[in-house]
C-alpha cells in the first residue's frame, strides 16, 4: 500500500496474514533474512507471532504480519483507506 502522500514515517505498507504462529514467524525471517542478504539492513522483527501481529519496519516500507483475527480487528487497510493499493493477492 502505498502512504507517501498520507504518512511521514514511511512510503509504503505490506500487509500479510498467515494463518499460524509458525507461518508468522516464518514469513517475518525470510523476509528479514532476505533484506540482510540483499540489502545489508539488518533490524530486528518486532511482536511475537503468539499475539498475532508481527511488525518490520524497514524506513520506507513497514512490513506487517497478521493473523487472521488480528487484522481483521486493527484494520489497517480501513485506516490508511487514502493510501493506494499497489498489489493485492488473495
Amino acid at each position: 500500500m502505498d502512504i507517501q502522500n498520507t504518512a511521514s514515517f514511511t512510503d509504503y505498507f505490506v500487509i500479510c496474514t498467515g494463518t499460524s504462529d509458525r507461518m508468522l514467524d516464518a514469513l517475518a525471517k525470510y523476509v528479514h533474512d532476505e533484506v540482510k542478504k540483499n540489502m545489508h539492513f539488518s533490524k530486528t522483527p518486532e511482536g511475537h507471532s503468539e499475539n498475532g501481529w508481527v511488525v518490520l519496519d524497514l524506513g520506507g516500507v513497514v512490513v506487517h504480519f497478521f493473523s487472521p483475527d488480528q487484522r481483521k480487528y486493527y484494520r489497517l487497510e480501513e485506516l490508511w483507506n487514502t493510501g493506494k493499493v499497489v498489489v493485492k493477492l488473495a
